[in-house]
């Protein structure tokens, strides 16, 4: 078969074994939306399923301890557990208080359902778009380096593969060289989005520049400069390496490298916007310096300090819009923002599934430039 993806056609082929979807608390939405092309895509091809979800949960004791439950026979199946580490409102009862689950929580449940599935699965695979400890990713000082820990655990309960999207440092797979490790991009989703939303944009390099927000970004914005064919800059920040306020060194300001941004389209991608306090003060750097409209984007759209900061940006012009995706929990009220744009990936997430059950080639789903280049030329 062809390196071209045909998940149609995969369900003709002889699969690795039966395909199950497990979806750890917090994590129905995106499980769900998987689910649904995988139904459609197997009804195509003549197989006749209604889901491949198994119904799971990790049920709280009194006193607080948890357990996985899995509800179906899972022996010989091809399992694939989908866990959100990122969704904040799934809470339980705590001696009479109401807890809300951290991420610790949510990869301690991923390992209790890895244990309640005990050994009788085919092949275990995780899903983990936001990935848990990501941006723990390096040793500065004496500190902990959570994520290597938690890889290098999953691999030692039997996880085959491992599948994330927009790492904060995909290094972080070295901890595990001999576990199969995917790091995809939702580049191609977050263009078609941005055009939807905003058809008459144009990336002519005269009217459009993508600016990486700080050095560690550079290499998801030098992506979309190099797709888009247009310019890039770039902001990095100043650091007052006295003091350490919450963990890390306070910014002292955001210094900018790059062409004038002057009356131009200004395109800022980033992986997680959390208070977002960066993402605003560098859109308002940009505005000072003459930026038409500014087009913020993220991965993962957490907004840990709420939305007013963001609609008072969007009143004062600051802001024209952010770009993020449904790989992890969003606040409801964010949702029925006009100035936010919601990027539907689990398609894309469907394409790894399907692909990996059948033992098929994943390069072509993690490169998409061929679907960019078409996307753009679509348009002209």
């Amino acid at each position: 078969m062809s390196n071209e993806v045909n998940p149609m056609a995969f369900f003709q082929e002889p699969s690795v074994a039966d395909l199950r979807l497990l979806a750890c608390p917090g994590a129905e939405e995106l499980t769900d939306l998987i689910d649904r092309h995988l139904v459609e895509w197997a009804k195509s091809a003549g197989v006749e399923k209604d889901s491949f979800i198994i119904p799971c949960e990790c049920p709280r004791f009194q006193s607080g301890d948890a357990k996985g439950l899995v509800k179906e026979s899972v022996r010989g199946d091809d399992i694939f557990i989908v866990v959100d580490p990122g969704n904040y409102s799934v809470t339980y009862n705590l001696f009479g208080y109401e807890n809300h689950l951290s991420p610790d929580d949510h990869f301690a449940n991923l390992k209790r359902l890895i244990q309640a599935v005990a050994g009788k699965a085919h092949r275990v695979s995780v899903i983990m778009p936001s990935l848990y400890g990501g941006r723990q990713h390096r040793r500065v000082v004496r500190e902990s380096l959570d994520c290597a820990v938690a890889l290098q655990e999953l691999q030692t309960m039997g996880v085959r593969n491992i599948i994330t999207f927009d790492a904060h440092d995909p290094r972080v797979q070295n901890a595990v060289p001999l576990l199969s490790f995917d790091n995809a991009m939702p580049t191609y989703q977050v263009l078609k989005s941005l055009l939807k939303k905003n058809p008459e944009i144009s990336f002519d390099k005269e009217q459009f520049i993508v600016v990486s927000p700080d050095e560690g970004a550079m290499s998801r914005n030098m992506y979309f400069s190099s797709v888009l064919g247009c310019n890039l800059g770039m902001f990095y920040k100043r650091r007052d390496y006295t003091r350490v306020v919450n963990g890390r060194n306070p910014i002292v300001a955001h210094e900018y490298l790059g062409d004038s941004v002057e009356g131009k389209t200004v395109f800022i991608a980033d992986d997680i916007i959390a208070s977002g306090e960066s993402m605003l003060e560098v859109a308002g750097n940009l505005k000072k310096r003459g930026a038409g409209r500014i087009i913020a984007n993220a991965t993962f759209p957490l907004f840990t300090s709420g939305l007013a900061k963001f609609d008072q940006a969007v009143a004062d012009g600051t802001l024209d819009y952010v770009v993020g995706t449904n790989l992890t929990y969003r606040l409801p009220e964010l949702l029925t923002r006009d100035w936010y744009v919601d990027v539907d990936v689990s398609k894309y997430a469907a394409y790894f599934v399907v692909a990996l059950n059948h033992d098929m080639s994943v390069s072509s789903i993690i490169d998409p430039i061929k679907k960019i280049e078409a996307l753009l030329a679509k348009r002209g």
